[in-house]
C-alpha cells in the first residue's frame, strides 16, 4: 500500500469507530428528555408509574454518559488527524472547517459536558423543571453539534460559500451562515438524525427485551412492566426511525444526483446514461470486472431515486467520466464501484431488517401481551439481542462509506483531490504505526465500553433517588459557602 491509501484507510477506521457512538449520543440524550418529561407529566397527574419512567430516564441517562464520554475521546483523533495526515489539506480548507470544529468543540465540551453534569449531580438537588431543563439542554446541543459538523462534511459534498484566496491558495469562507444552509446539509442532518434515532431505539428495544426473556421478573411486576414499556419505547423508536430514515434518504439521494451524478451512477454502476433507469437488488461481477453480467432489477426505479420519476434519464459512468475530463483535466474521475455498489444496497438492507425486527417485537407485544415463548426459542431470541443494536448502526456505517467513497478522488468535490491533500513527507511506515496505535487504543476503549454498558443493563433498573431534606441541604451550602 502506498502513503496516500494507508492514510485513506486509517481515516475511514478512525471514522467509522468514533460513529459508532455519535448516533448513541444523539438519541439516548433525546430519549432521557422524553422519559424524564412522561414521568414529570404523569408524576402532575398523580400516576403512580411515574416512578418507573424516572428510573427508565436514569438508565438511559446512564447509557448516554458512557457513550458521550468514548465519543468524546475517539472523536478528538478526528481533529487530531487533519495535522497529523492530512495537513495540505487542513492548510487549504482550516479557514473554512475551522469554525465548524470550533462550534461544534464549544458545544461538546462546554455546553453539552457541563450540564450532562449538571443533570447527573443535581438529580436529587435541583428543582424538579431545573433538572429537566438541563437534559433537554444536552439533547439539543448534541443536535445543533451534529448540525454543525454536517456542516463541514456536506462542504467537501458541495462546496459552497467561499472564495479561493489567489495568493495564498487557501479557502476563505464567505459566509458561515450559507455553509450551514448548504442544501446538501439540509438534506443530509433530517437523514442523520432519523439514522440516530434507529440505532438508539434498537440499543434500548435490546436492554428490554434482554431482560425481559432472561426471567427473573414476576409477571405484573414493576420491573417486568418498566422493561415491557422500554423494549415497546424503541421499537416503535426504530421503526419510525426507519421510516424516517427512508423518506429523508430519497429527498438526499436527488439532491445528491445534483451535485454529484457520478455518485448516484456507481450506486447502480450504470455506465451508459439510460432513461428509466432500473435498479438492481442483486447483481454479479465476474472478479477483476467492475460491470455486472447478471442482475436482477427493478424497471425505472434507479430513475425515480435519482429525480423522482420513473421514466428520468440518468447519467452512466462513461458520459460523466468524459463530461469531467473536460472539466477538470485528464484523470480517473470513476469511485471504487464495487464498494459503491454494495455499500448503497447493504444500507438499505440492513436498515430495512432493523425496521422489521422492531416491527416483529410490537406484533408480539400487543394489547399488552407479555413475550411468552418455549425454552428453545427463549435462548435463541436471547443469543441475538445483542445484534438488534448492530443493525441499524452498521446501516449508518454503509451510508458513511458510500458517501465519502463516492465522492473519490476528491477530498472536496470538484475543488480539491484527495492525493493533493496528503501531509508531505509522510511516509507509508509512520501512517501504518500510527493506524496500528490508533487500533490498539480503540480496541481498549470498545473493551471498556462494552464492559461498562453490559454491567449498567445487568445492574437493571435504578434505584430512584431519594429525596433530601431540605435542611441538611441547606447546612451543605452553608459549609461550602463557608470554606471558601
Amino acid at each position: 500500500m502506498d502513503t496516500e491509501l494507508l492514510t485513506r484507510l486509517q481515516f475511514a477506521v478512525t471514522t467509522l469507530y468514533h460513529y459508532l457512538f455519535v448516533p448513541l449520543s444523539i438519541s439516548l440524550s433525546l430519549f432521557a428528555a422524553l422519559l424524564q418529561t412522561a414521568s414529570a407529566v404523569l408524576a402532575r397527574r398523580g400516576d403512580p408509574r411515574s416512578g418507573t419512567f424516572a428510573r427508565l430516564a436514569l438508565l438511559t441517562g446512564k447509557l448516554l454518559m458512557v457513550t458521550f464520554a468514548v465519543g468524546v475521546v475517539t472523536g478528538l483523533v478526528q481533529e487530531f488527524q487533519f495535522g497529523l495526515s492530512w495537513s495540505e489539506f487542513a492548510r487549504f480548507y482550516g479557514d473554512v472547517f475551522g469554525p465548524t470544529l470550533a462550534v461544534e468543540g464549544m458545544l461538546a465540551f462546554f455546553l453539552e459536558a457541563t450540564f450532562l453534569g449538571l443533570w447527573w449531580f443535581g438529580r436529587d438537588r435541583l428543582p424538579g423543571a431545573v433538572h429537566l431543563a438541563t437534559i433537554w439542554v444536552v439533547a439539543v446541543g448534541t443536535t445543533i453539534s451534529a448540525f454543525v459538523i454536517l456542516a463541514a462534511n456536506s462542504f467537501m459534498q458541495n462546496p459552497v460559500a467561499y472564495t479561493v484566496d489567489e495568493t495564498t491558495g487557501r479557502a476563505r469562507l464567505g459566509s458561515f451562515r450559507e455553509l450551514l444552509l448548504n442544501e446538501v446539509n439540509l438534506a443530509a442532518f433530517p437523514h442523520t438524525l432519523a439514522g440516530a434515532v434507529m440505532a438508539g431505539g434498537a440499543l434500548v428495544m435490546a436492554v428490554g427485551v434482554w431482560h425481559l426473556l432472561r426471567g427473573g421478573h414476576e409477571a405484573g411486576s414493576e420491573s417486568a412492566a418498566a422493561f415491557r414499556t422500554l423494549s415497546r419505547f424503541g421499537a416503535w423508536a426504530t421503526l419510525a426511525g426507519g421510516a424516517l430514515t427512508a423518506i429523508t434518504g430519497d429527498l438526499l439521494g436527488k439532491v445528491i444526483t445534483t451535485v454529484q451524478p457520478m455518485k448516484m451512477a456507481a450506486a447502480e454502476a450504470l455506465y451508459e446514461t439510460t432513461t428509466a433507469a432500473p435498479f438492481s437488488i442483486f447483481a454479479y461481477a465476474p472478479p477483476g470486472s467492475d460491470r455486472p453480467t447478471f442482475s436482477v432489477e427493478v424497471p425505472g426505479l434507479l430513475s425515480f431515486l435519482a429525480k423522482g420519476s420513473f421514466t428520468a434519464e440518468v447519467s452512466g459512468l462513461a458520459d460523466l467520466q468524459e463530461a469531467y475530463v473536460a472539466q477538470f483535466g485528464p484523470g480517473d474521475y470513476t469511485p471504487w464501484i464495487p464498494v459503491a455498489f454494495w455499500s448503497f444496497r447493504l444500507m438499505i438492507g440492513v436498515g430495512v431488517l432493523a425496521a422489521a425486527v422492531a416491527l416483529v417485537h410490537l406484533w408480539v407485544t400487543r394489547s399488552g401481551r407479555p413475550i411468552a415463548v418455549d425454552t428453545r426459542l427463549a435462548s435463541t431470541v436471547l443469543w441475538s439481542v445483542p445484534v438488534l443494536p448492530l443493525l441499524p448502526l452498521a446501516a449508518n456505517s454503509f451510508g458513511w462509506i458510500f458517501t465519502e467513497t463516492g465522492r473519490q478522488p476528491w477530498l472536496v468535490f470538484g475543488l480539491y483531490s484527495t492525493a493533493d491533500g496528503v501531509s508531505p513527507g509522510l511516509t507509508a511506515t509512520e501512517v501504518a504505526v500510527s493506524l496500528a496505535a490508533f487500533t490498539a487504543v480503540y480496541g481498549a476503549l470498545a473493551w471498556a465500553w462494552t464492559v461498562l454498558v453490559v454491567r449498567l443493563v445487568r445492574g437493571g433498573l435504578p434505584a430512584e433517588p431519594a429525596p433530601r431534606e431540605r435542611a441538611a441541604d441547606d447546612a451543605d451550602d452553608a459549609d461550602v459557602a463557608l470554606t471558601y
